[in-house]
């Protein structure tokens, strides 16, 4: 297995139009989010990365949505995912759509998302999956340099061991398939075969462990018993 962390870094597509087949993708990943949108509440929705502004998120009951990137149309907060601008626990749902696959340290960034979200927030992972027919044309070395095959393809499992390890409740996870040809899309493939799908989505809540005990019930687990009054010590004889 390779690392997942890289040196070098591969400049991330603008838009999905920069992809070949870029909007039919865009388009099917709305749809699959469009029913966890709706469930989703509270103040700040962070939408980290190129591709994740351009997700139509208006059924979405958050009403103030924010788009952080380095570069990229529409625009609101210029800085590196790696490093967001944000204070801890301050941001109560992230959509991370396709931004795993171009970056250098997909560790880090999750950690990241990890340290804004609120308890119990919401977290939104889209990629490539590795064992589709696009992931079999990333093998072709002429096609390694041209998105979307220049972007790294990591397994469902991994990511899904990646958000185990910190705390998060995996809520919803598939793969599905997106037929450029029709825009029905690949529905029989999707429902059928999902795991060979071409894209592949994660939507997960962040759960805490309180670590600090509840005083109300430390101070019940420590009361002292109360001694009888008059009681004495007893010896059974043999």
């Amino acid at each position: 297995m390779k690392p997942a962390r890289i040196p070098q870094t591969v400049s991330p597509p603008e838009r999905w139009a920069d992809l070949p087949w870029g909007e039919y993708y865009r388009e099917a990943l709305e749809q699959q989010l469009k029913p966890w949108f709706a469930k989703m509440y509270g103040f700040h929705l962070l939408k980290i990365g190129n591709l994740s502004a351009e997700i139509n998120s208006e059924c979405c009951a958050i009403s103030h949505q924010v788009n952080v990137s380095l570069a990229g149309q529409p625009l609101q907060v210029k800085a590196n995912p790696l490093h967001l601008p944000f204070a801890e626990k301050s941001v109560d749902a992230c959509l991370l759509a396709h931004t795993l696959p171009w970056c250098g340290d997909p560790h880090r960034l999750l950690r990241e998302a990890d340290r804004v979200l609120i308890d119990d927030g919401w977290l939104i992972l889209s990629s490539f999956n590795p064992m589709s027919l696009m992931g079999l044309r990333k093998l072709v070395p002429v096609l390694r340099r041209t998105p979307p095959y220049n972007s790294r393809m990591f397994t469902m499992m991994r990511q899904l061991d990646w958000l185990s390890l910190l705390n998060f409740e995996v809520m919803y996870h598939s793969g599905f398939q997106v037929l450029p040809w029709t825009r029905r899309g690949g529905k029989l493939l999707s429902t059928h075969f999902p795991a060979l799908g071409c894209m592949q989505v994660i939507v997960a809540r962040k759960r805490t462990i309180p670590l600090t005990l509840n005083p109300m019930k430390q101070s019940k687990s420590k009361t002292p018993l109360r001694q009888a009054v008059g009681a004495t010590r007893q010896y059974r004889k043999p």
